[in-house]
């Protein structure tokens, strides 16, 4: 069914659930293979492509909505969400649907509420739904072009990922349960956007005290093989909450 049709078809029934004016969009990372990537849909018959969003039930919470929504699209059940913004700009949404009429729900104005996500790579399951072409992974530094507002959504998020890697953990969502620390220090390196001094990285998150070294190594490869490590979860919990005194 043309992509019009189905936006038709579902505005009906979207004016009967969900609250006017309100939606929520979701940047989604994921570390896979030393790369950040964020999730994103191609939409019907467009070149757009899109960050996953919905709309919020008229009987539900901002973030059960969230939960709903990435775990329509992922499968994936306890995601890392955090709200970071609100973007009320004007023509937001009315712009991309220009050819509809000024009844259909799509086409009015809402404020979109700015979620990220960090999610385990390797426990998504990605779904396309009836308004997509395609669900994928991409590289952070190779987005493809964002419908609306959506790259203005994803810069805002990176930017607070950022700022929150300085006075909290990040890793545990993103990581397998074991990890050697070159890789943790390949993702804060990937996500601070700068090259990190390699004896420095080590004895800081030594110092954070949220990891556990394992009798175990990541086997292969030609060097030395890398000791691997977890998280200590109730340490990672309570820094999660307090924070760090210092950060990067």
């Amino acid at each position: 069914m043309e992509f019009k049709k189905i936006i038709e078809e579902k505005s009906d029934k979207a004016w009967k659930i969900y609250i006017p004016n309100l939606s929520i969009d979701c940047v989604v990372f994921g570390f896979q293979d030393a790369s950040l990537k964020v999730l994103v849909t191609k939409i019907k018959e467009n070149n757009f492509w899109a960050l996953p969003g919905g709309y919020v039930l008229k009987t539900e919470n901002i973030n059960d909505a969230a939960n709903r929504i990435l775990k329509q699209r992922t499968g994936a059940e306890n995601i890392y969400l955090q709200q970071f913004k609100v973007f009320s700009d004007l023509n937001r949404s009315e712009s991309f649907f220009e050819e509809f009429d000024n009844t259909i729900w799509n086409k009015q104005r809402f404020l979109s509420i700015g979620f990220y996500a960090l999610v385990d790579y390797s426990q998504v399951n990605l779904v396309v739904d009836d308004i997509s072409d395609a669900c994928e992974w991409k590289s952070i530094e190779e987005l493809p072009q964002l419908m609306m507002d959506h790259r203005s959504i994803f810069d805002k998020a990176l930017i607070t990922l950022r700022k929150q890697l300085n006075y909290k953990p990040i890793g545990y969502n993103l990581l397998p349960e074991k990890f050697t620390m070159p890789e943790l220090q390949k993702l804060y390196e990937i996500i601070l956007g700068k090259k990190l001094n390699r004896g420095n990285f080590f004895r800081k998150m030594l110092r954070y005290d949220i990891l556990i070294k394992l009798d175990e190594s990541r086997k292969g490869g030609a060097h030395k093989s890398p000791d691997l490590y977890k998280f200590d979860t109730e340490k990672y919990e309570m820094a999660l909450k307090e924070g760090f005194s210092e950060g990067w």
